[in-house]
């Protein structure tokens, strides 16, 4: 069997000392290390790792140059017998001997390679005499080498076991980095995760493409934010009053109604630098985290005034500070204690207008409200009528109408919708006349699209049956009771298409939008979600009652405590019986909120609740009794039509009884204008 070099030369494989990296044949050096395996992997590694991380230590690497060429014959070895066959035919040029002379580094003439110097490694028995004195004949060139390592081999051992931790810290160093895009935090330069380096989004040249012409219906709130524009455009013409920038401006509402909306807007028209973070972004885990990073916002912000700075959600962060479950907590509270030094401390900040939203005032610390950190407090609410028509021509601007849908009519349909709600509404008429092929969004569109918001998906039409009778008197009771009840909202439409979990509609539209409801609307309000039970129970008889009502009584129930509670509209009197913590929509404020009521109070509220709602049930019941003839005749063509408008069930009513006054609806009303 060939030796292992003849089967390389063979193959035309070069030995790897023989090639550098231009493909130049190299003059081997001598080898001076030891040839333990164990050492040779270590600093194999060792290599590779400190040329990666660019670590220079060129004395040491001088002194190991041999090492890599004897590293590089290790796959180049020869066999004992052919070795002396070498030295025969004077193919030998030197010798190194390792090991107490059992290992040997031979440079030999190989005439496979051309006649090129070959190093190869050959395993000798033992340092014999009789080799030593062929050596001298030969006059070949021989030298022993110690195996001991010297200081450099053992400062690269050390360096050695200590290279994984360092190049694990330094990966997680260089990470760092580049997750955070430069240095920075609590710790100064180089802190390795950048905890306390501020997250807000910075824009030297706002361009959000939203100005104040796209913003209505909050007419109020815009005329406040347009005069901190000018303020920062033309700080002259205040100044020479003796006016000074305000330092804050809240905003408070309801979600939907066009607070960030606002906040895009002034930062598209005041042309200063703008900073954009939500209040969540500032609190970590970490207590100080929080605080450092509002420390480092308002720095960029000083770096750059004059420039607003908007907070999005501040209540993450601007809760009242001692309250909730174990008395706070100390990183939410730290970070607000910052907040209000840096918007009005010791050194102030002039130049810095900080815009925040919340839709949750109730709970905002009170030193974070008041002048001199948030002088004003802009209140964005629900749009009413002329509001919501702004808001519709706004978002209607690109989409095609038929020219019978008129935005007027769809803002007197869609009370107590936000901003938000308002887009949505044209986006889902949009997507459905496009779904049916229609060039236009027409008011059919419009109209499902309104039900689909506030009821839910269209369901599978009931067939003909008792439970599609049930519920076509269920819903006609609703009508009736409402309409013959004064105070109450005009009927718009009655269906028997199922919509989310109910089973049949009834859909009643105030004629305008109510800023201060009377007991009469109230109770009316109750006799007209009432219709429906009464209507079962009269003409089904009690026995056949059904769960639909559930919703109905749940409603009605809640509207009557309210009226005796919170209102003062019942025989107990003008009080208000609960404290103002138990009414929050905050859980815990709920859960703290002391119950002042006796028992004997307690009593009295449970027994005007039901008096009300007794009182309203007879009322409904006797209005179902009087017009079972206009009832089954409504009910007959709704079963047919699967849905009737608001005028085409006033116009059968009225052949059988009139109506009040006040609940009359003149047919050119917006309100019914809109078809089924």
């Amino acid at each position: 069997m060939a030796p292992p070099s003849m089967s390389l030369a063979a193959k035309g494989v070069l030995p790897f000392s023989a090639l550098t990296s231009s493909g130049v044949t190299q003059r081997p050096v001598s080898v001076t290390a030891s040839l333990d395996k164990t050492s040779d992997a270590r600093r194999k590694f060792l290599k590779l790792a400190l040329g990666n991380l660019g670590v220079g230590l060129p004395t040491l690497l001088g002194a190991k140059k041999a090492l890599a060429d004897e590293q590089g014959v290790s796959s180049s070895r020869m066999s004992y017998s052919r070795f002396l066959e070498y030295l025969d035919k004077d193919r030998v040029k030197k010798v190194d001997l390792f090991e107490n002379g059992t290992i040997a580094i031979v440079e030999a003439i190989s005439p496979e390679l051309g006649n090129r110097v070959q190093r190869v490694r050959v395993q000798l028995p033992g340092l014999s005499q009789e080799l030593l004195q062929k050596l001298r004949e030969k006059n070949i060139d021989f030298a022993a080498h110690s195996n001991q390592e010297d200081s450099g081999s053992l400062l690269f051992n050390l360096i050695g076991n200590l290279a994984f931790p360092l190049i694990l810290i330094g990966g997680l160093f260089l990470l760092s980095r580049r997750a955070q895009g430069g240095l920075g935090g609590p710790n100064g330069p180089g802190f390795p995760l950048g905890f306390g380096q501020s997250r807000a989004k910075f824009q030297m040249e706002p361009n959000t493409g939203v100005t104040f012409d796209d913003v209505a219906g909050v007419d109020e709130a815009k005329q406040d934010f347009m005069e901190v524009v000018e303020f920062l455009k033309k700080p002259e013409r205040f100044t020479a009053v003796g006016a000074r920038i305000p330092k804050g401006v809240l905003l408070v509402g309801p979600p939907g109604t066009g607070k960030t909306l606002l906040a895009k807007a002034i930062a598209g028209e005041a042309g200063v630098p703008f900073f954009s973070i939500s209040g969540s972004e500032f609190v970590e885990m970490f207590v100080g985290v929080g605080a450092s990073r509002v420390r480092d916002l308002f720095k960029k912000a000083k770096e750059n005034a004059p420039c607003i700075v908007f907070v999005d959600e501040i209540d993450a962060v601007g809760r009242q500070r001692g309250t909730g479950i174990g008395g706070g907590n100390d990183e939410r509270e730290q970070t607000l204690n910052q907040l209000l030094t840096e918007m009005d401390g010791f050194e102030g900040n002039t130049g810095i207008i900080v815009i925040a939203a919340t839709n949750r005032a109730d709970i905002l610390d009170s030193a974070l409200l008041r002048p001199g950190r948030f002088d004003r407090q802009v209140s964005v609410d629900v749009p009413d009528v002329r509001g919501r028509t702004e808001i519709l021509k706004v978002h209607g601007g690109n989409k095609k109408f038929d020219p019978d849908v008129s935005l007027d009519v769809i803002a007197m349909r869609t009370p107590g919708f936000s901003g938000a709600d308002l887009a949505n509404l044209l986006n889902e008429a949009a997507i459905l006349a496009g779904r049916r092929g229609r060039t236009a969004i027409s008011s059919k569109e419009i109209d499902d699209s309104i039900d689909r918001i506030v009821a839910g998906m269209e369901g599978t039409v009931m067939t003909d049956g008792k439970s599609k009778s049930l519920v076509a008197y269920h819903e006609v009771g609703h009508a009736i009771c409402g309409t013959l009840t004064p105070g109450h909202d005009p009927v718009q439409k009655v269906t028997l298409v199922p919509r989310g979990q109910a089973r049949g509609l009834t859909w009643f539209i105030p004629m305008d939008d109510p800023t201060l409801i009377s007991r009469q609307q109230l109770f009316a309000r109750i006799v007209g979600g009432l219709g429906g039970r009464a209507a079962e129970e009269v003409i089904f008889g009690e026995p056949e009652v059904t769960t639909g009502a559930a919703g109905d009584l749940q409603q009605i129930t809640g509207l009557a405590k309210q009226m005796v509670v919170t209102f003062g509209m019942s025989e107990i009197g003008p009080w208000s019986l609960m404290e103002g913590g138990a009414q929050s929509g905050d859980v815990i404020m709920r859960m703290m909120a002391r119950n002042s009521m006796s028992e004997k109070l307690a009593e009295d509220i449970d027994s005007a609740v039901k008096r009300l709602s007794d009182e309203a049930y007879e009322i409904a019941l006797s209005h179902i009794r009087s017009n079972r003839e206009a009832i089954d005749k409504i009910v007959e063509v709704l079963i047919e039509k699967e849905t009737l408008n608001g005028d085409e069930f006033r116009a059968i009513l009225s052949e059988f009884v009139e109506i009040p006054v006040e609940n009359r609806v003149p047919p050119a009303t917006p309100a019914a204008a809109l078809p089924a």
